[in-house]
């Protein structure tokens, strides 16, 4: 696998989603989860998706239970939690591993274009950021705590 392009990941809903449907767009892949400290970052999440979508940006929610079981329930349940509490609009995915032995490939590839601190691939928490520009390119990871507010002054440059 050379691109992100080359990869795909089942949808929440669990059709199989090719990566190759985001080409030409600037994507912002994220681990996410329902009971984290983070997950009101949902909220600036859905406002960067809805200000920039029109402008082919898009956010690709994919849960993931491997930091504190943050993310305990099936895939109705994080649906259901994520529309129902943040109006989730943009993409979400099925649950997937992205750390370990089960990694998703996705995730792999994306860990070694865009090394943590001290050069560091493994994901460190929920809500780890990656941006990817219209080429396919992954330009940035960003940290837990890098807010949708920070990555959206990214984004405007990129635009």
């Amino acid at each position: 696998m050379t691109s992100v392009y080359d990869f795909s990941a089942r949808t929440i809903d669990g059709d199989e989603q090719k990566l190759s449907a985001y080409k030409g767009k600037t994507m912002l892949v994220v681990n996410v989860a329902s009971k984290c400290g983070f997950t009101p970052q949902y909220t600036g999440l859905e406002a960067l998706y809805e200000k920039f979508k029109d402008k082919g940006v898009v956010v690709l929610g994919f849960p993931c239970d491997q930091f504190g079981h943050q993310e305990p329930g099936d895939e109705a349940e994080i649906k259901n939690f994520c529309s129902l509490n943040y109006d989730v609009k943009f993409p979400l995915f099925a649950k997937i591993e992205v750390n370990g032995a089960n990694t998703h490939p996705l995730y792999k590839y994306l860990k070694a274009q865009a090394k943590g601190v001290l050069g560091s691939e493994s994901i460190k928490w929920n809500f780890t950021k990656f941006l990817i520009d219209a080429d396919g390119k992954v330009l940035t990871r960003y940290a837990p705590t890098d807010t949708p507010e920070k990555i959206e002054k990214d984004l405007a440059r990129m635009l």
